[in-house]
């Protein structure tokens, strides 16, 4: 079994696209592509020459999606990454997918994406 490790931040945000030029002014790149479905809710900078890990930006309605914890509002998660959706599932039983450090960030337990688990983004509303 790999070690878990550091592997992304997401940053919840309430507007995605003004969080996203906010920050590709300090050098973190999401591409030049705005996915019509997506865009509203969610952007990724992947690991890159300027990021050891990647950097996610989600929409105040997307979380809830994915941390059906999320307390509300804007805020952070701090990703580790494991090889399996069983090791999630096996950390979770003894901690949570999603769980809160000591000042009340977010941090998830991630596994690579299962398209039979993925769900669809909320309305661009």
């Amino acid at each position: 079994m790999t070690p878990i490790r550091l592997d992304q931040v997401n940053l919840i945000v309430r507007d995605v696209e003004v969080t996203r030029a906010f920050y590709g002014r300090l050098g973190l790149d999401f591409g030049e592509e705005h996915d019509p479905v997506w865009a509203h809710h969610h952007v990724g900078a992947p690991h890159g020459e300027h990021a050891a890990i990647d950097v996610d930006l989600d929409s105040t309605s997307f979380v809830q999606k994915w941390d059906a914890g999320w307390p509300g509002g804007t805020g952070i998660v701090v990703g580790f990454k494991v090889d399996s959706r069983q090791e999630v599932d096996e950390l979770g039983s003894t901690l949570a997918a999603v769980l809160s450090d000591p000042d009340g960030n977010g941090v998830g337990i991630m596994s690579p994406i299962d398209p039979a688990t993925r769900s669809e983004p909320p309305s661009p509303t």
